[in-house]
């Protein structure tokens, strides 16, 4: 194959990322390659939160059917978004060197107040998110703060925090690296992952193709890690006994360290707030201490 079409969503942080990932298949496979802008139901739909979409993979459905219907080679995806479940006939073929999977905390400076702790927001603030697992954990940790819908890209929600709709705003730390964003003008916090758990897979990338292609093992050569894959193949697989997406209140963050497995989860719904920690050398006791551990609050 001299010719590659990378499918993408049309953000500028989606389009950061298929260049990326563009430039390395340039460099160690030689073919030219070209992207392809794809609209998801997520970009098209933005007066309404995320969880009142019908379906999943609000952010990764049209892109596959792209990748199925052939008129891409490859996807590139935020691996936060993607469900638990392919559509049959795609295959993950790489996953990416992961960023920093943390969130941040993004505040007006005179809503920033260091005496409330770990959220260091002033009381009563309203904050931004349209992730229901990170509204969950606000809740959970600062019941008395105002969760606020937002939708937009990086950009567009900076615009609003800057403009006074919100006093905070959340964000991926990936993101915000990615874009290479100057926040001088506001307060920025990055959020423990250990206490303030990521989405599965937040900062890692997703290179998914369709089973079978003849590229797809030297794809995976080119791009894929195999300790990044590691950990959020064991937060994915917690993610995956609770049957659902990213639209879960759901938080699981794991790593390697040293010979064990470290693991991280939260599950939050209407009333409760659970915390979950497992460290074991199998993954499996990991995943399956963390599902269980966290599934007793709705049992």
């Amino acid at each position: 194959m001299n010719r590659m079409i990378i499918a993408t969503r049309g953000s500028e942080l989606a389009r950061i990322q298929a260049q990326t990932v563009a430039a390395a298949l340039r460099e160690k496979l030689g073919v030219d390659v070209d992207l392809a802008i794809i609209h998801t139901q997520g970009d098209r739909v933005t007066d309404r939160p995320l969880r009142e979409l019908e379906g999943r993979g609000y952010f990764t459905r049209e892109i596959e059917e792209a990748l199925l219907d052939r008129r891409a080679d490859v996807a590139v995806h935020s691996f936060k978004d993607m469900p638990s479940k392919a559509p049959d006939g795609l295959a993950l073929a790489a996953v990416s060197v992961r960023e920093d999977a943390a969130d941040l905390l993004i505040l007006r400076p005179e809503a920033h107040d260091p005496g409330m702790g770990f959220i260091p927001v002033r009381a009563g603030a309203v904050v931004g998110t349209s992730a229901v697992r990170r509204e969950s954990q606000l809740k959970g940790l600062r019941p008395d703060l105002k969760s606020k819908d937002l939708r937009g890209n990086v950009p567009t929600r900076l615009g609003k925090l800057a403009n006074g709709q919100y006093d905070a705003i959340f964000l991926a730390a990936a993101g915000v690296n990615r874009l290479g964003l100057n926040l001088s003008g506001f307060v920025a916090v990055r959020l423990d992952p250990a206490r303030f758990v990521p989405s599965p897979g937040q900062g890692a990338l997703a290179i998914q193709m369709r089973a079978g292609d003849p590229a797809f093992e030297a794809v995976r050569a080119a791009l894929h890690d195999p300790d990044t894959a590691a950990a959020t193949a064991l937060e994915r697989a917690v993610q995956a006994r609770f049957g659902g997406g990213c639209g879960l209140p759901l938080g699981a963050h794991a790593f390697r360290d040293g010979g064990e497995w470290q693991g991280y989860g939260h599950w939050g719904g209407e009333g409760f707030f659970t915390w979950s920690q497992a460290r074991h050398t199998d993954p499996e006791t990991v995943i399956r201490h963390l599902h269980r551990a966290l599934a007793e609050e709705t049992a």
